[in-house]
């Protein structure tokens, strides 16, 4: 007697893009890794000079030790940590000179941006920059330094991006963390909040004048004011470091 078997059924395909199921992005840990270290140097939490241990690091944030070197790499190419051999990563430690190097090419740049600016952006940029500086002066009493130095760098990041120039933007972008950092050197370095916040204003004002040359001097005076402060600041600190007795064996 013969079996008569029943024809089963084709296997049906899975659609390639089956509806309720989406792409999962898994996060990029390095990216997250290097944003903390980041943060912590630039506000001051890893001072100069101090090590980083790998090992500890991961720890703490729960990762392996291959993210936090990759992201150890990544900030030494930005000049926030150096390398040293056979001893691994420490952040970088800054001398008065290389703060004045970084000043005057950063004064260069912005005064350069605040003529373009005058000549390039659109009212309704000039606009939305005043709005910046007025939230500024309204926050700044209420603010911590970090978060003041925040404000501060966006304000002058805006001017930069509104120039028109996109490689100079880009210039500034990539300068931005070792002012931060410079800048968490030199803790009370707002000596008046409101006199900092209010010192833009002379700058916006010309700005939207349209007046390049008024707009280029005050910007001029007040990134020169800043580095004077800064300056003294920081000899203060080396005055007092050196006079410090020292550490007991």
């Amino acid at each position: 007697m013969n079996t008569i078997v029943a024809p089963q059924p084709e296997p049906r395909a899975i659609p390639s893009a089956a509806p309720g199921f989406s792409s999962i992005d898994l996060p990029d840990l390095v990216a997250v890794v290097e944003a903390q270290l980041q943060q912590a140097i630039v506000e001051g939490r890893l001072p100069p000079g101090a090590r980083i241990v790998e090992a500890e690091l991961a720890r703490q944030m729960g990762v392996s030790r291959a993210p936090v070197r990759e992201a150890a790499r990544r900030l030494e190419s930005q000049g926030l940590l150096v390398a040293r051999p056979r001893y691994g990563f420490t952040v970088r430690t800054l001398d008065l000179q290389q703060i004045n190097d970084l000043f005057q090419v950063r004064i260069g740049l912005e005064v350069m941006a605040t003529g373009l600016a005058c000549r390039q952006a659109s009212d309704e940029q000039l606009a939305q920059l005043q709005a910046r500086v007025d939230h500024m002066v309204a926050q700044a009493p209420h603010l911590g330094q970090a978060e003041r130095v925040a404000l501060d760098l966006g304000i002058h990041a805006c001017i930069c991006e509104i120039s028109g120039n996109a490689y100079l933007h880009r210039l500034f972008s990539n300068m931005q963390t070792e002012i931060r950092m410079i800048l968490a050197l030199t803790e009370g370095s707002y000596r008046d909040p409101n006199l900092i916040a209010e010192s833009h204003r002379p700058v916006i004002e010309a700005m939207r004048r349209r007046d390049a040359a008024a707009a280029e001097q005050a910007l001029r005076h007040h990134l020169l004011e800043g580095q004077e402060h800064v300056q003294a600041l920081f000899l203060r600190a080396q005055q007092a470091q050196n006079a410090a007795p020292p550490n007991p064996p």
